[in-house]
């Protein structure tokens, strides 16, 4: 039971890790990428698809992002997706291209999305302490229904205590990384 606990706690940490990459994914820094596009939706014959699956989404240069519509009458329909988005981004169609700049950050507009970001990395770390809280609660229970004994509870509890440890340290070496990447001009 209690190799068990540690294996799924660890997973679940693991797996906040990688929601807060993703949620990091979306915060826009100075360059371009093709990833801050990911999770814009088009309205496809009637139903809401991603962008990626109705176009090829390319990177032209470091400040420009190219969005080519496998068909044609899709272009005004994803310039308008990318422009209602809530990235401020500003598209422009030429030929069968949706070119969208990436427009340099202000020193303000960088100092809000720190904040930001800090915001998503303090969800993060405490998603993570409330994965160990859940696991000191099983081991809790399973101390008073006898299934295992209070030395056993203490060397787990110290073991998923190791976990989160190093799980919030992960967090924070992403969060400086982001921060790093924001204030870089």
């Amino acid at each position: 039971m209690i190799p068990e606990l540690k294996k799924t706690t660890e997973q679940k940490m693991q797996k906040t890790l990688e929601s807060l990459k993703a949620d990091f994914g979306k915060v826009r820094t100075g360059r371009a990428r093709t990833g801050i596009l990911d999770h814009i939706q088009i309205d496809y014959y009637g139903s809401m698809v991603p962008l990626s699956q109705v176009a090829n989404v390319t990177l032209i240069d470091a400040r420009a992002i190219g969005v080519q519509p496998w068909e044609k009458k899709l272009l005004p329909v994803v310039e308008k997706a990318i422009r209602d988005s809530d990235l401020g981004l500003n598209p422009s169609a030429m030929g069968d291209v949706v070119r969208v700049p990436m427009p340099a950050l202000t020193e303000e507009r960088r100092k809000e999305l720190i904040k930001v970001v800090r915001g998503e990395a303090e969800n993060g770390r405490i998603a993570v302490r409330n994965l160990r809280r859940d696991a000191n609660s099983v081991l809790k229970d399973a101390v008073k229904a006898k299934t295992i004994s209070e030395d056993d509870e203490r060397r787990t509890q110290d073991d998923i205590q190791k976990l989160t440890d190093r799980y919030i340290s992960e967090v924070d070496k992403l969060l400086a990384q982001k921060e790093q990447d924001l204030m870089a001009v």
